[in-house]
């Protein structure tokens, strides 16, 4: 049973003090409760080892399903194959970060990977800034909560310019417009880098300017000038673009490849983000006290939730019994992809009913939980509930 401790101050005065004070629209703080979650020290520690052990699985699948060829296995679009290899071979700490979602690990239950958000995660603001900030409302020392996220995402923008030293430390920062959540995980991201001594803006993909020979381009609309940039983050997945732009797609590989700018998080990060990747995971890592028992159908004789290949916010969720009869599900924009089938695990819940998934993120080592509050299938109605170690 999730114990759960209520706070008395919200956050508001202690963001303002931190000079976070830009981060108070309604975008983020509506949907973190006031409610945290209490963890034993042990728990923490064992969410955390689970993030680095996990991370040390997915690159082991992803280098089978590279040298073995088996991206249709994952759902992966072909003209996005050459730049994953690519990506993966030159990897120089391009991989900035990553969420995995995770179940159990609150009374001793066993800590479960339901998956990874390894290429566009979010819940950036509330795990690194909203969560700590509420423990300094309340009084609580900085020590109580497993959480270095901030801390980590700056370490990875020094470590990215220390490893690539030819490239110029200008990064160009790219959402989809009218997606302002994206935005606010985005600012942080951005201040993290310009601590590491990057200089950042922000343009969304619609207005970027790709140039195959020369690179990536922000467009001064004021003075018709064009700066190039190093460096590009998108906080738009891989699959849209190599599904829905597959011209724009080809014009990065060949921007990549040229070594015109460096794209984070890079494409290889597609493997991992992948829900066929939890099948692979099972079958080079059978009966792992991590995993969940995954298949391209669904199991016999037990309880297991069907997923897309490439689904987002819990849509496409249906959760089926062992003689796949539906029980619940989501609906979505993505039925048409290919599904797997993950043994169903029951996520930890509360006096009330409502259900937490812990979400740990991974920066180089696992370096911040949180925790998603919602329904048996979390969606973007989902709230966020920081965390204490008691």
């Amino acid at each position: 049973m999730i114990k759960l401790k209520t706070l008395e101050n919200l956050p508001l005065q202690t963001l303002k003090e931190g000079g976070w004070k830009w981060m108070l629209g309604e975008d983020t703080l509506p949907y973190v409760v006031n409610d945290i979650v209490m963890v034993s020290e042990s728990t923490a520690e064992a969410y955390y080892d689970a993030g680095n052990e996990l991370y040390e699985m997915f690159i082991k699948a992803a280098e089978h399903v590279i040298k073995n060829d088996l991206y249709e296995e994952l759902g992966i679009p072909p003209n996005l194959v050459p730049l994953i290899k690519y990506s993966w071979e030159n990897d120089k700490g391009w991989h900035l970060y990553g969420r995995f979602d995770l179940a159990g690990g609150i009374d001793g239950k066993p800590i479960k990977l339901i998956e990874f958000n390894a290429d566009t995660a979010t819940c950036i603001p509330e795990t690194a800034i909203v969560q700590w900030a509420s423990l300094k409302a309340n009084g609580f020392d900085d020590s109580l909560q497993f959480n270095t996220l901030y801390e980590s995402l700056a370490g990875a923008f020094e470590s990215l310019r220390a490893e690539n030293p030819e490239f110029h430390p200008s990064l160009l920062i790219s959402t989809m417009a009218g997606f302002p959540e994206d935005d606010t995980n985005m600012e942080i991201l951005a201040e993290a880098a310009k601590e590491a001594g990057f200089e950042v803006a922000f343009e969304n993909i619609e207005k970027v300017d790709f140039s195959p020979a020369e690179g990536i381009f922000k467009h001064s609309l004021a003075d018709g000038s064009f700066t190039k940039y190093d460096y590009w983050f998108k906080l738009i997945p891989w699959e849209f673009i190599a599904w829905d732009e597959p011209e724009l797609c080809k014009i990065i590989t060949d921007i990549c490849m040229d070594k015109k700018a460096i794209v984070l998080n890079p494409a290889y990060t597609m493997l991992f983000q992948s829900k066929g990747i939890l099948k692979m995971l099972w079958n080079l890592f059978p009966n792992h006290p991590h995993l969940l028992e995954t298949k391209s159908t669904p199991i016999i004789d037990k309880t297991s939730v069907e997923k897309v290949m490439f689904g987002r916010e819990g849509a496409n969720v249906r959760l089926v019994n062992g003689k796949n009869e539906t029980i619940t599900f989501s609906s979505g924009d993505y039925a048409e992809q290919k599904k797997i089938y993950q043994e169903f695990v029951e996520f930890p819940s509360d006096s009330k009913g409502n259900y937490y998934q812990a979400g740990v993120f991974y920066v180089g080592e696992s370096c911040g939980i949180g925790f998603r509050k919602g329904g048996k299938i979390l969606d973007n109605t989902a709230q966020f509930c920081g965390h204490l170690i008691e």
